[in-house]
């Protein structure tokens, strides 16, 4: 099964609401993670939902977006994320936790924001300011040094 393919079995199972789609979803995920090559990233975050009820699956597919090139990865993200932030809001909130947890990945993405339009650094501040309000952990020094810097 080509990755095209793989992609839509993962779309079309991504709410994994019956034990089929849990294990079409699964088999996909472990298809795909074994072949990357040529996987078009921002199909493959558009697959997140925050309706999904197998969460811990769904971690599966979040492993796999963080095993690309940072610069990659990234990217994808800042260009779905108008659409991801709709779609799974609380999933974009993982990533981002995810994002700011990990320096290098952080001072990536800083840098990356100042060159995205504006549009897309507010729903990024958003999302920033949604984290620091919610003040979980220590990501949110982090956060708040990266909200400033964009405003």
């Amino acid at each position: 099964m080509n990755n095209s393919n793989l992609i839509s079995t993962l779309t079309a199972n991504k709410l994994m609401r019956s034990t089929e789609e849990v294990l079409a979803f699964d088999d996909a995920l472990n298809k795909l993670a074994k072949n990357t090559h040529g996987v078009d990233l921002e199909e493959l975050h558009l697959i997140l939902d925050d309706n999904c009820l197998q969460q811990e699956v769904m971690w599966g597919l979040l492993h796999i977006l963080e095993s690309f090139d940072a610069r990659e990865q990234l990217q994808a993200l800042l260009n779905v994320i108008e659409k991801l932030v709709i779609s799974a809001p609380e999933w974009t909130e993982v990533i981002h936790y995810r994002i700011f947890n990990d320096e290098p990945t952080r001072l990536l993405y800083q840098e990356m924001l100042k060159s995205v339009d504006l549009n897309t650094q507010q729903i990024v501040t958003n999302i920033l300011d949604a984290m620091l309000g919610a003040g979980r952990d220590a990501c949110s020094t982090r956060v708040y040094l990266s909200c400033t810097s964009l405003k």
